[in-house]
């Protein structure tokens, strides 16, 4: 034995020596655990490899960290300072863990010294990331995986993977604790039950699920009581054989399926690093410790914002980069082309159709893959919006993905799902020349492989910074449980009633908390001062003033935790906005002015759009003063409460009291100087010029939507109760509006759109104003005296143009 020890030293200091200059590690967690200095230290390993050892002795003598080589003495007893759990064994029908004799007679030396105590640091070391799918000889070479590693397989992932090794140093055990209160037999089960816990999270939390084979996974969704069922009735209907349908099902499969491969996930990884540093001045990442904390015993459902197609490439690369599983994400049929789809499949990307709900074969396929995904704890990603916002604001939830999800949830709620509202914030996005002909009335073009030899043209261009900010994860059991409280009862229907109650307030509130976590950007602050202008041109000292000023009303506000502000100066800010090629900026005798060209101009209010929810219930206010010079705080509750759940629910805020908002914003305003309380109400600082321009600009903000209820109002109230249709409505409010902008001089389409008129009058629905009898919309007194409420609120010239631009069109 001594011989053996005498030749295996050299050895080991010989691999260490190549290992200290090959190994190159990242750590999963950014803010590493505390160490207690004067306490001694033992590394916990989840399973005993030599590879990790060693790689665990390098890592902490670079981070300066007690070193994990070397012995402890307890007593009578030494103990090396890296030990590790034995290997589980497999017997016929279940896994049995072993005893860890190092660990019991760490905790039995504990029990019988009380005076002493010990750090037991559990640590998880990954050769690169690879979930468990057989990747022919990639799985031989790349990575971790579910499976442990043979030994020529653990020294080829070293030369592979030396340098994209993974470290997750977990949060140090205080041993004391259990001991003394627990007998040590208990003591010794609970550890090692603890530390078996912590490293299978971990593990979930970096590799994945352990995942299947495609074709044993298709195979597996056919094969299923729900899929059966409906093979036998698509056979039925159709009158054809089983068998037939069943390959029909079989090829719908593979449809959608993804085929997520490892090797394609790394290399899109290095292709998108270096795509991020050629088009972008930075990627930021705000919010990922919430999900980190979540990841491996939630089921995670990432829900962000759809703003351009880069979205789904760059969540997927801040995930990989930070140490979690990128998801499986449902991408729509266009997007798989040649060798763009199969590229995106093999990221994890798995394909569905815009509809389906006149193929219920098709639909029992897609949801029980979709099942399958969620019960087996794979992370998915899908837009709640259905497809990218060409107007840059937030899109109606769609409800499709989020009713399969809860029916999934509602057959199997033992694991818990957590959806993760995301905010992608652009400086300028790549489809900026698509979306500004489609702002100016154009039409959506189709996706095309050869969009991407465009988007290679465009990489010598600057596209600014992109910011991902996380929202306020949602509990889905704590949801149904508020909402729906007797949700359990019936959850074994295949689509129980609930669900129609439950459906559109879950789209709601991750709409909500994804604008709740929204990136304020230069180029966004800009549009929000220039576009505030009719003419769009604004002196530069004044711009500069002004996004300071929104910039601090916003801080005044509460609830704006994870909303991110721009730093620097306003000057920077325009002068980066500037060199986006989003405005000029025009030396003049009396001082600079900035200028937008018209192109220029409807490119910007894509990007005021983005970030306008955060203004609006303070825009709300200034309006009121346009030309009011006073208002109690009752008045205003009366002139702006009836507004209030139209702006909400336009723009995916909390419908919350306005008694309490209003508070909130009369607040900042006064914060700046803005209004001033006094004891007959707010009043607008007297003769303060700088303050009045101020409320002016801001106060455009929320003109146009009020606008728009103007004449829908103006329309319904001028026909008469039970006369028009809810279509014909939306359509004559339309037809107005485009007219207004027309005869305007304005190039804003995004103020005529269908659906703004559609969502206004689900609102008005909602809160009782208007009801429907034998297809025709009907009200009552109190919508007449609310419009002649809210007259007030504009001024005589601008009420006088609306009016007449109503009573002129032919009904």
């Amino acid at each position: 034995m001594a011989v053996l020890r005498t030749l295996l030293t050299p050895l080991r200091a010989l691999c260490r020596t190549l290992l200290d200059r090959w190994l190159d590690y990242h750590h999963v967690e950014a803010q590493q655990p505390a160490l207690d200095a004067t306490q001694p230290t033992i590394y916990v390993l989840p399973h005993p490899t030599f590879s990790d050892r060693l790689a665990l002795e390098l890592i902490t003598r670079r981070e300066g960290l007690p070193s994990a080589r070397g012995s402890v003495v307890l007593g009578e007893t030494r103990l090396p300072t890296c030990i590790a759990l034995p290997r589980l064994s497999r017997g016929l029908t279940r896994v049995h863990g072993r005893r860890s004799p190092h660990l019991d007679t760490l905790l039995a030396q504990l029990a019988a010294d009380p005076g002493r105590d010990i750090q037991l640091v559990p640590v998880s070391v990954f050769w690169g990331r690879a979930p468990g799918k057989d990747f022919g000889f990639w799985k031989l070479l790349a990575a971790d995986s579910w499976q442990w590693s043979g030994r020529l397989r653990r020294l080829l992932s070293i030369a592979i993977n030396g340098k994209h090794v993974q470290v997750h140093i977990g949060a140090p055990l205080q041993l004391r604790t259990l001991v003394e209160t627990r007998p040590l037999p208990v003591a010794q089960r609970k550890t090692a039950r603890v530390l078996r816990v912590h490293f299978r999270r971990v593990r979930a939390r970096v590799l994945g699920p352990d995942l299947s084979h495609r074709n044993t996974l298709i195979r597996g969704v056919v094969d299923s009581p729900q899929v059966r069922q409906a093979i036998f009735d698509a056979a039925t209907a159709r009158g054809t054989s089983p068998e037939r349908e069943t390959r029909r099902a079989l090829r719908y499969g593979r449809e959608i399926a993804s085929n997520t491969s490892y090797p394609v996930l790394r290399f899109l990884y290095q292709l998108l690093r270096r795509l991020w540093n050629r088009l972008y001045d930075g990627v930021t990442v705000n919010g990922l410790d919430d999900v980190k904390a979540l990841a491996g015993d939630h089921e995670l459902i990432y829900v962000p914002c759809h703003r351009s197609h880069i979205d789904y490439l760059l969540l997927s690369y801040a995930l990989f980069r930070e140490g979690l599983m990128p998801p499986h994400i449902a991408a729509g049929r266009n997007l798989d082309m040649p060798v763009v789809g199969a590229l995106l499949r093999r990221g994890g990307a798995f394909f569905l159709r815009r509809s389906f709900r006149d193929n219920r074969l098709y639909a029992a396929v897609f949801n029980e893959y979709v099942h399958r995904l969620i019960s087996r704890g794979h992370p998915l990603e899908y837009f709640l919006e259905g497809g990218r916002s060409r107007t840059g604001r937030m899109l109606a939830p769609r409800p499709g993905m989020l009713a399969m999800t809860l029916r999934s949830f509602a057959r199997d709620p033992r694991r818990e799902v957590a959806f993760v509202p995301v905010y992608v914030g652009y400086e300028k996005v790549l489809e900026s020349g698509s979306y500004l002909k489609e702002l100016r009335g154009g039409h959506k073009k189709k996706e095309s492989p050869f969009d991407l030899l465009r988007i290679v043209r465009r990489l010598r261009q600057s596209y600014g910074h992109v910011t991902v900010n996380v929202g306020e994860p949602l509990m889905l059991s704590e949801f149904l449980d508020r909402q729906v409280p007797d949700w359990r009862d019936n959850r074994r229907q295949t689509r129980p009633d609930w669900l129609n109650q439950a459906v559109p307030a879950l789209g709601s509130t991750l709409a909500q908390r994804i604008n709740g976590a929204a990136a304020i950007t230069p180029v966004s602050l800009v549009a929000l001062g220039l576009l505030a202008n009719s003419h769009h041109a604004i002196e530069a000292d004044l711009l500069e003033r002004h996004m300071r000023l929104l910039v601090d009303l916003r801080r005044h506000l509460p609830g704006g935790e994870r909303i991110t502000l721009p730093d620097g100066e306003p000057r920077d800010w325009i002068a980066h906005t500037a060199q986006l090629g989003f405005i000029e900026c025009r030396p003049q005798a009396l001082g600079e002015l900035v200028l937008a060209t018209p192109e220029q101009a409807t490119l910007l209010t894509w990007y005021r759009n983005n970030v306008l929810h955060l203004f609006i219930d303070m825009a709300l206010v200034a309006f009121a003063y346009r030309h009011n010079a006073r208002f109690g705080t009752e008045e205003l509750l009366t002139l702006l409460g009836p507004a209030w759940p139209v702006l909400a629910h336009e723009f995916h805020l909390p419908l919350e009291a306005f008694a309490p908002r209003l508070e909130r914003a009369l607040a900042a305003l006064a914060s700046e100087d803005l209004l001033l309380e006094t004891d007959h109400g707010w009043e607008r600082p007297a003769g303060h010029l700088a303050s009045s321009e101020h409320l002016r600009l801001l106060g455009r903000l929320v003109q146009p939507t009020l606008e728009r209820g103007y004449l829908l109002l103006a329309v319904l109230l001028r026909e008469g109760s039970g006369t028009l249709t809810r279509e014909a409505l939306e359509e004559q409010s339309r037809q107005l509006a485009e007219r207004l902008t027309l005869l305007s001089g304005l190039n804003a389409p995004e103020f005529f759109d269908k659906r703004l008129f559609s969502g206004l009058l689900d609102t008005l629905e909602a809160q009782g104003w208007l009801w429907q009898e034998n297809d025709k919309l009907c009200y009552d007194t109190p919508l007449e005296n609310a419009q002649r409420r809210g007259r007030a609120l504009f001024d005589p010239s601008l009420r006088h143009r609306l009016t007449q631009l109503v009573h002129r069109q032919p009904s």
